[in-house]
């Protein structure tokens, strides 16, 4: 291959356990685990702390351009710097969650970390999740996954998430509001979420964590094994 290993894709929509799932994958594998969902997160607490608007193309090109974002494990978690802060738990509120949306929807943020994001995982054994990592940022990944759930499962995971970390969100509107982020992240403009056509469709609704890894490690070691059969 010419490269430390395979180059895996894991898209979906919000909430559907990308981030656990591509973690510890990631473990198992000996891999790269590259958020790119916490990238676009971290490029939308910084406008929120500037107090930008989201639609000001120009001055989020000049934002993005003062920005560093790095990832690093501690005691087994990811945890996600920006500038040197670690923004791990700041970027995962419920208010930059929607302000995440727009945000990715500018094209000057996408073009700046599509770059950052091509760079990180071009030498391979790389993980990579977001929403169109299959089909715009590495669409020639040696493996593309579409994990997904239903909407209720998703919103009852988030809500779970966001109660147990002492925010006050009801169910009904946490179940809504993963609704209107699937809407805005299909229709936006620049790199839709979308399943790419060669995409492996995982849907984790009813599965544990456990069960859904175990599906996505077996394809990915027949894909390696595959590879090293082929390669010189």
């Amino acid at each position: 291959m010419g490269r430390r290993g395979l180059i895996i894709a894991i898209d979906g929509p919000s909430g559907a356990g990308k981030s656990t799932i591509t973690k510890r994958l990631a473990d198992r594998l000996g891999y790269v685990h590259i958020d790119t969902g916490a990238m676009f997160r971290a490029v939308a607490l910084v406008a929120k702390r500037a107090g930008l608007d989201g639609a000001d193309d120009e001055s989020l090109e000049r934002l993005c351009r003062g920005i560093e974002i790095d990832f690093f494990r501690n005691n087994g978690c990811c945890r996600v710097i920006v500038n040197g802060e670690d923004v791990t738990e700041a970027i995962r509120t419920p208010d930059i969650s929607s302000l995440t949306s727009a945000i990715s929807a500018r094209k000057v943020v996408r073009d700046f970390l599509l770059t950052l994001q091509r760079r990180m995982g071009n030498e391979g054994g790389v993980i990579l999740e977001g929403r169109d990592i299959g089909t715009v940022v590495f669409p020639n990944a040696d493996v593309k996954f579409f994990l997904s759930a239903s909407v209720e499962e998703r919103g009852r995971r988030r809500w779970l998430e966001l109660t147990g970390k002492g925010v006050n969100v009801t169910l009904e509107d946490t179940v809504s509001a993963v609704a209107l982020r699937d809407k805005q992240d299909s229709g936006r403009e620049h790199a839709p979420l979308r399943r790419a056509d060669d995409a492996i469709d995982v849907d984790s609704t009813g599965l544990s964590i456990d069960q859904v890894i175990a599906i996505m490690e077996g394809m990915v070691r027949e894909k390696e094994q595959a590879h090293s059969v082929c390669a010189p």
